[in-house]
């Protein structure tokens, strides 16, 4: 796990130190424990590592020859069948330095070229030159759990693992424009796939690999989930997903650092930690570290809801003693919570859940003092059918992101000179029919199993992209791993075929998960309702964040002033929240996180100082 950058200009000699290295060093933390260089006429690479596999073989840029041609690779991520395509490039002559995976990928490309991508199991983005075409090829896995934003300007194109090194490249400036505010405020914190927020700035999409050469930039699709009849039996389907799942956690224990897991005492978590314990007995290993987050106060001040049922704790205690792992409580409080805001929005270049990624970040970064990746039970609500927006009627009636329907909300928040020439609704249902535009329906697909296809569709690239860039943007602002198995892609590709009513089995959220875990787990644990990563209900919190966001309106020259509507916020503030009458985002931004969020706004306006073009 690590970042990198770079640039590329085929007309010109554009080679500059300068530049790489104050681009290099703007995203030193993902990868704190060393960095590299690599120069050519027409191309500048950085890298910086956080060693996991090989610490002495795994360096970067590594280069390759074959066949007199000079290959060179900067890579971010993990192959989770490195074993294999190690075997079978050995098979056709090809020879190792190292166990490290950065080679294996680097010669995988030197024998696949373009076609590398259908043959990788695993969490990744790279860029790999060649030195002879004069050809960059850039390529972002299945799910898009690795980061890769890029620009172009004067025929240079422009890439790196975050958005901030794109500004240290000189003439790259942040710019909002239409599709900026509409993206910030209609979609957001969520965005869509390719585009970065600001304007001009682009990602390559999940799923996709680019080339640049003499004919310019390039993009393509390589994989997409594929809507085919389900014929398994209930038994053979839980068979098979047993099989998927047991195979994607243990080829993700594989490290040579120290490694635990998240768990909250839900069912995602739980899965992963027994398998994860389980591995350690099977192969002599220490008994497993386990984390789970906690708030101070928080026992005092739950508050039973529809979307967080109960507290974790009780949970938690079963499973480490039912396992008997070795478990730490993460206690976070007020003040750091709110502290930590800002750079929670730095680590994504753009405000984004507030505190449901300050925590993480805090979270993160006290558990990298003892480990440097954990496996966690993210995206299984989204690949199992898990949110309550799969089962009730008001979301799924919505027309729009179901996570997300507070649109007139939204569209009073912006200032009134902006909101007249940037129209939120008409933003989001473009997007939302263009995503489902793209969604097969079979003939064989009953009603619900059709309606839940749309659902799911938008779940996964939507909803669940967003918690994917919070996972890795808040963990290696700490230069820690977080690895996600539940997205395995093989995993989604059977499970989305799946029908509903075998997928809902008993009519529950991840009916089918539960049931293929009957009898592994303790019955408490298959039978929990779901419950959310959870948030501090400390009503200190709401003071904190109020008194931050009063503290910024009152200063009339703050710049969120030309961006929202003050007097809407003037009215956030005066009812704790309560003006803004639905969630912003998902089940968790609720009154004081919406307050977080617009003091992130006004951080973010401060340190980017974006030029408004509308």
């Amino acid at each position: 796990m690590c970042g990198f950058v770079g640039f590329t200009n085929l007309k010109e000699n554009i080679s500059s130190k300068t530049n790489i290295y104050n681009m290099n060093e703007s995203i030193a933390k993902r990868g704190p424990d060393e960095d590299g260089y690599y120069y050519e006429e027409h191309v500048c690479l950085g890298h910086k590592r956080l060693i996991v596999i090989d610490p002495n073989g795994g360096k970067q840029p590594m280069s390759a020859m074959c066949e007199n041609n000079l290959y060179t690779i900067v890579y971010n991520g993990q192959l989770y069948n490195t074993k294999e395509l190690r075997s079978e490039l050995e098979e056709n002559g090809f020879t190792f330095d190292s166990y490290s995976d950065t080679e294996v990928l680097l010669k995988s490309f030197i024998f696949w070229k373009h076609d590398v991508v259908k043959k990788l199991n695993g969490i990744f983005a790279f860029a790999i030159w060649d030195s002879n075409k004069n050809e960059l090829f850039l390529a972002r896995d299945h799910f898009g759990v690795k980061p890769l934003f890029y620009t172009l300007h004067n025929n240079t194109l422009i890439f790196a693992s975050e958005i901030k090194a794109l500004f240290k490249y000189p003439g790259i400036e942040p710019k909002l424009d239409e599709q900026s505010i509409a993206e910030l405020f209609g979609i957001g914190p969520a965005k869509t796939a390719g585009i970065g927020i600001f304007k001009d700035i682009y990602e390559i999409k999940p799923a996709h690999f680019a080339v640049f050469n003499d004919s310019g930039l390039h993009l393509q699709r390589y994989w997409k989930l594929v809507s085919k009849p389900h014929y398994d039996s209930l038994g053979k389907t839980c068979e098979k997903v047993r099989f998927l799942l047991e195979d994607s956690i243990s080829r993700q224990l594989v490290s040579d650092v120290p490694l635990c897991t998240f768990l909250s005492g839900g069912l995602d978590s739980s899965i992963i930690t027994l398998y994860a314990a389980n591995y350690c007995k099977k192969h002599n290993l220490p008994p497993l570290n386990t984390y789970s987050v906690d708030y101070v106060d928080n026992d005092k001040n739950f508050v039973k809801t529809d979307f967080q049922p109960n507290s974790d704790n009780y949970y938690i205690n079963l499973m480490t003693q039912k396992l008997n792992t070795n478990h730490h409580t993460v206690m976070l409080d007020t003040p750091e919570l709110a502290t930590a805001l800002e750079d929670a929005m730095i680590a994504r270049d753009f405000p984004g859940m507030a505190d449901v990624d300050s925590s993480l970040l805090l979270f993160c970064k006290n558990v990298k003092d003892n480990a440097t990746v954990s496996l966690t039970g993210e995206c299984a609500d989204e690949i199992f059918g898990g949110y309550p927006w799969f089962f009730r009627d008001d979301a799924l009636n919505s027309n729009t992101f179901p996570w997300s329907i507070a649109i007139n909300e939204r569209q009073n928040l912006l200032n009134p000179e902006i909101a007249s020439k940037v129209h939120l609704k008409n933003y989001i249902d473009y997007r939302y029919q263009e995503s489902l535009d793209e969604v097969d329906i079979l003939d064989e697909d009953s009603m619900e199993t059709a309606e839940k296809r749309r659902i799911s569709h938008l779940t996964l690239n939507w909803f669940m992209q967003t918690l994917l860039d919070r996972s890795d943007r808040m963990a290696m602002y700490s230069g820690f791993e977080l690895r996600v198995p539940f997205c395995d892609y093989r995993l989604a590709e059977y499970v989305w075929n799946i029908p509903w009513e075998m997928k809902a089995l008993k009519g529950r959220e991840k009916g089918l998960l539960r049931y293929v875990m009957k009898g592994i787990l303790p019955d408490e644990i298959v039978d929990r309702k779901k419950s959310p990563y959870p948030k501090t209900w400390n009503p200190t919190y709401l003071s904190t964040v109020k008194n931050m966001l009063t503290k910024i309106m009152n200063d009339k020259n703050a710049p969120i002033n030309n961006l929202l509507n003050r007097k809407y916020i003037l009215e956030i503030l005066e009812t704790d929240g309560k003006a803004f009458t639905r969630p912003w985002f998902g089940q968790l931004m609720t009154g004081p996180q919406l307050m977080a969020y617009l003091c992130q706004v006004n951080m973010w306006l401060e340190r980017y100082q974006p030029k408004i073009e509308l």
